[in-house]
């Protein structure tokens, strides 16, 4: 039975016709020898017959292969994602033409799910380009082939500067099947999140950076704020009943000097009083009233208010969204930080720029910078010999929010410090 098996169809329409051409030579032969037809006519008819088989064969041979080669060619445009191309059938009906039409089919069915998973990735590119939150898409290589505009919270450059570079040249590492920031500072800030999707029968990779700072910062508030009310409820319940007891004996007493220690007394529990009262306006609500603001008016309004501080102002914006009261109130803590930083006689900076995504507002000084920047922003920490700890946690808050940042880094070519804060856009808080 394996002398009946073939591995083409080449080989078998070959074999089928050496068969074919040796029957019927074989036949005619016979009949020749009956007819008792001479030598030369034998072979002269047997030629003929052979040339006729191979033309009859050639042309068979011609048709069939062009059947199958018109069809390769419409499955390899399938393969190439050109749903589009058709072949035309070597013959117009039977089973080949039943072939392509069957192929035809194919590639609408194919050109039909090829659009809805073109849109669904449209869809998901653009859903990319709406989050907050910066994305990168990376192919096999891997090499960066996308961004979304958030791109920009991790790198100051558009993301198209970027394109197709490896992860490694963006500073990130693969380390126990998650990716991280080799920095430190950046792999604190941000949580990486990965996953694999396939695009035009690629994988590619899809990294989210979650900005996680704010989580820990809240986290860390609330626990700030829990002790404050703790530290508060108990201070208040000691104070009481003393200020109370030691206004009782000071109208009583007869000495001027118990007089002078109880007024003493009563004097620091309220100084107590109030302090804690301050920490608490720390965490609580406000509500903002933002709206688009005039740089000179707020500019003007800030050099009023500091006649006395050398203060050198720069406008290289006209508008800004904030709420007036807040932010003032904001560049009037950082400014007089400033100043107290600074040796008498010192400039202070105050420059109103924009960026392509948000306004930004610096203030900068000459004066010793600090040891530790890691603690500025913690409650009841302060670098000031009778300072409370208060002024820059309340700035970070309003204006965190205004949905904005605020950060303080020590100057790199020269002395002091510069504090930096961003806004949004009035586009972007609108949305």
């Amino acid at each position: 039975m394996k002398l009946f098996v073939y591995k083409s169809l080449e080989q078998l329409l070959k074999t089928c016709f050496i068969a074919t051409s040796l029957l019927v030579v074989s036949l005619w032969l016979v009949i020749g020898l009956v007819q008792q037809w001479t030598v030369a006519n034998i072979a002269l008819t047997s030629a003929g017959l052979l040339l006729i088989l191979w033309l009859c064969f050639s042309y068979i041979y011609k048709r069939t292969i062009i059947a199958f080669k018109r069809a390769s060619m419409h499955l390899e445009a399938v393969h190439n994602d050109d749903y589009c191309q058709y072949a035309k059938p070597a013959f117009s009906t039977g089973k080949v033409r039943e072939f392509h039409r069957d192929l035809e089919n194919l590639s609408s069915h194919l050109q039909l799910l090829k659009s809805r998973y073109d849109q669904h990735i449209f869809l998901v590119y653009r859903l990319i380009d709406q989050l907050d939150s910066p994305i990168m898409v990376f192919d096999q290589q891997p090499q960066l082939t996308y961004a979304n505009g958030a791109f920009n919270e991790l790198f100051p450059q558009p993301w198209q500067i970027f394109r197709h570079s490896s992860p490694e040249l963006l500073g990130l590492e693969f380390v126990d099947n998650n990716w991280h920031f080799k920095e430190n500072l950046r792999d604190n800030k941000w949580q990486i999140r990965h996953s694999e999707f396939i695009d035009q029968g690629k994988t590619h990779q899809l990294m989210v950076f979650v900005n996680i700072e704010s989580a820990l910062r809240q986290s860390q508030l609330n626990a700030w704020q829990q002790l404050i009310r703790v530290l508060g409820h108990e201070i208040n319940n000691s104070l009481t009943p003393v200020s109370a007891l030691a206004q009782g004996l000071s109208l009583k007493a007869q000495g001027k000097r118990e007089k002078q220690a109880l007024t003493v007394i009563t004097e620091r529990c309220q100084h107590l009083q109030d302090f804690v009262s301050r920490y608490a306006s720390i965490s609580k609500p406000f509500h903002l009233n933002c709206q688009m603001l005039s740089v000179i008016n707020i500019a003007k309004r800030i050099q009023g208010l500091l006649k006395d501080i050398p203060l050198q102002v720069e406008l290289k914006t006209e508008r800004f969204w904030a709420d007036p009261a807040f932010i003032e109130q904001v560049l009037l803590n950082i400014i007089k930080n400033a100043v107290e930083a600074s040796q008498p006689g010192g400039k202070i900076k105050l420059t109103f720029s924009e960026t392509v995504n948000s306004s930004l507002i610096e203030v900068v000084d000459s004066g010793h910078g600090f040891a530790n920047l890691d603690n500025l922003f913690v409650p009841l920490y302060s670098t000031k010999q009778n300072g409370q700890g208060i002024g820059l946690s309340f700035c970070r808050n309003i204006i965190e929010h205004h949905k904005g940042t605020i950060k303080l880094v020590n100057n790199d070519n020269s002395p002091g410090v510069t504090v930096s804060i961003t806004l949004p856009l009035v586009s972007q808080e609108k949305q």
